[in-house]
């Protein structure tokens, strides 16, 4: 039985892998695609991605299911009618910021300075020099930021790895294009980010995704206990760097980076408050402009002991 169980776990991972490897070649023709369509005029580009993105409100069930569920939790108020329009509008801003990404990934600074503008550079500058964190939560612009703020300095972030190891490369290879960029990846840990801090180098830190339970906290996110990493309070407290939020938003002409007062007396001595401080003003910043948030992932995926699946069928509340 061992023996064959030797013998099948091997031969699994090898199917995966070759998989992977045979889906290549359409990944990079998909993505030559999409560096095309980013040399359109702006306005083209940005019709195109909100037109995939109604396609894939009507086609992407599971996605679509996903985050009507989270709607529900956290805007339990809202009409039926209200979470799906809302639901609609994300879809639509999700997947024209992911054609739009491909511009900031290969345009000329000059192109990005004009798609994407900073407001509340005061509040950065008041502390450069410092160790710095910038919080970044997961608004779909993300990345737009990012990249916008990488042309005045060096900036770090973090990142997960795809599937897909030519998606990995454009990826981080577009994120790191000014200024000496660094991207850690995820899986490595604190210490790395730990190091650029302390270099002077500012953290683009994107800390408001469900990962697991470990080194989490069930913290109150609209009300209903998610599973949230406790790593900016104990990178703040490790390496004394200062909070400042930033966040992007997208509008009918490009994205607006808005930097935030950084916060005092951050992190305090409470672990649990300072990661509830922080859910805290990702959720008014969520109110200013629902349908621009991360619904789609499951960011109520873990839950406490003897909770419920929120995401199961069992679960469905619909």
């Amino acid at each position: 039985m061992n023996k064959e169980k030797k013998m099948t776990e091997p031969t699994a991972q090898a199917a995966a892998d070759e998989t992977r490897v045979s889906g290549e070649p359409f990944t990079r023709a998909g993505l030559a695609v999409l560096r095309a369509i980013a040399r359109l005029p702006y306005q083209a580009v940005r019709r195109i991605g909100e037109a995939v993105g109604t396609l894939a409100w009507l086609l992407a069930a599971s996605r679509r299911r996903i985050t009507l569920i989270n709607l529900r939790l956290c805007f339990p108020d809202w009409s039926e009618a209200q979470r799906r329009r809302v639901a609609h509008a994300h879809f639509r801003y999700f997947m024209r910021s992911f054609f739009e990404r491909f511009i900031f990934w290969q345009a000329t600074p000059e192109r990005i300075r004009a798609l994407c503008r900073l407001e509340g550079l005061e509040h950065f500058e008041a502390h450069r020099g410092r160790p710095m964190i910038l919080l970044a939560p997961h608004f779909v612009g993300i990345d737009a930021g990012g990249m916008r703020f990488q042309l005045e300095l060096p900036l770090a972030s973090m990142y997960g790895a795809q599937k897909s190891r030519a998606l990995t490369e454009a990826m981080t290879r577009g994120r790191m294009r000014f200024n000496g960029a660094r991207m850690l990846l995820r899986t490595e840990g604190l210490r790395p980010a730990i190091k650029v801090l302390r270099d002077g180098v500012p953290f683009y830190f994107l800390p408001d995704m469900d990962l697991g339970a470990r080194d989490a906290l069930f913290v109150p996110f609209f009300g209903v206990p998610a599973a949230t990493v406790t790593s900016m309070a104990r990178l703040a407290r490790l390496t004394g760097s200062v909070v400042v939020p930033c966040v992007t938003s997208m509008n009918d002409d490009g994205y607006v980076v808005r930097f935030y007062p950084a916060w005092e007396d951050f992190p305090g001595d409470d672990l649990h408050e300072a990661t509830r401080r922080m859910n805290a003003f990702i959720e008014e910043r969520v109110r200013e402009m629902p349908a621009q948030y991360l619904w789609s992932h499951k960011r109520f995926k873990t839950r406490p002991p003897g909770e419920p699946d929120f995401y199961s069928r069992d679960g469905d509340r619909r």
